[in-house]
């Protein structure tokens, strides 16, 4: 975390925001399909531009990993110990059916773990970042940030948080297997901030994710006293492999019983 400026990066978030909102308000959304399937549009391309050049500027010595640049080869990330992971709108699928619910993702990773992460939801103007070692924060409009927490006790019923895009058999069976369980649905990675904040009690991502779609949210979890977690209770980390595909995960409070019990596996 050396020199770095949050409040800057905060405002990059919020210029990247601007640029996928200036599409998104004209309705000149364009959509590509890449090759695995999932959509590109031109707000992503605009807003990782802006991220890409911001964090050039600030810091000129840290390489950038974007999904939006997801080819460097292996040989050359493997000596990273310190880089920008970013997805510049994570929930695609969220941004062009407009549910509002997408994200800016700016994390910076140190020796496998973010140690910053920024999550800026534009189109309802709230901010998440966390700092290792400083807390988490939520911000809405230009008020001052909030500490955050996840909840110390779970709630009744207990409130499981999935993807509103990505339901699985798997979720499915997840929620039902949990005692007193009810599926509050989110898009993006504001599923990780409802348990930041403490609204949610456990986030199964039982289906495919990509390293850039957690980091961010992952430390702000981990900032506010909650866990990211491998199925087996490892902690989430990155840059370890040839691929950029992350394993299923948990997403969870301090306080758990265990979750594993539920797994469909």
């Amino acid at each position: 975390m050396r020199n770095i400026d949050i409040a800057g990066l905060i405002q990059l978030a919020r210029e990247a925001g601007g640029e996928i909102m200036r599409i998104y308000d004209a309705d000149e959304i364009s959509v590509e399909t890449k090759a695995d399937d999932s959509p590109l549009t031109n707000a992503d391309v605009a807003s990782h531009r802006a991220i890409v050049a911001g964090l050039a500027a600030m810091t000129p010595d840290i390489p950038v990993l974007s999904e939006e640049s997801a080819t460097l080869p292996w040989n050359v990330r493997r000596a990273w110990s310190r880089y920008w992971l970013i997805d510049p709108l994570d929930g695609t699928k969220e941004f062009v059916k407009r549910t509002h619910e997408f994200t800016v993702n700016i994390a910076l990773i140190e020796d496998g773990y973010p140690t910053i992460g920024v999550v800026y939801a534009p189109a309802i103007s709230t901010l998440y970042h966390g700092v290792a070692g400083g807390g988490a924060f939520k911000q809405r409009l230009d008020g001052a940030p909030e500490p955050i927490r996840v909840s110390d006790s779970l709630h009744r019923p207990v409130r499981v948080v999935g993807s509103k895009s990505h339901a699985t058999e798997s979720l499915r069976y997840f929620v039902d297997c949990v005692a007193d369980g009810e599926l509050v649905s989110m898009g993006s990675s504001l599923k990780f901030c409802l348990v930041a904040e403490g609204e949610a009690d456990i986030y199964p991502r039982l289906g495919p994710t990509s390293e850039w779609d957690t980091a961010a949210a992952q430390c702000v979890v981990e900032q506010a006293g909650g866990q990211v977690t491998t199925l087996d209770l490892k902690r989430f980390r990155y840059n370890t492999k040839d691929s950029l595909l992350n394993p299923e995960f948990l997403v969870f409070s301090a306080v758990y019983p265990d979750w594993r019990r539920c797994l469909s596996i």
